[in-house]
């Protein structure tokens, strides 16, 4: 167990509603064994990911960069 599953573990939990559909879907997603906190924490993970793949492509494409050789 890593530091991140202690800290998760030692967490409050709460009780979300979703409909059976979104949850039949969360199943799927994960893996055996898997939590659905731990399915969440996951797609959440992948989504700042994308967030932030997306802003970085946003600058690429909009700014001049300058070489540091440059500066």
């Amino acid at each position: 167990m890593d530091a991140i599953d202690i800290i998760v573990s030692m967490e409050s939990t709460t009780t979300i509603s979703i409909s059976t559909g979104t949850k039949e879907l969360l199943r799927k997603m994960g893996e055996k064994g898997e939590s659905y906190d731990a399915i969440i924490r996951k797609l959440l993970h992948e989504a700042n990911w994308k967030v932030l793949d997306e802003r970085w492509n946003k600058i690429l494409q909009n700014d001049e960069f300058i070489p540091l050789d440059a500066l």
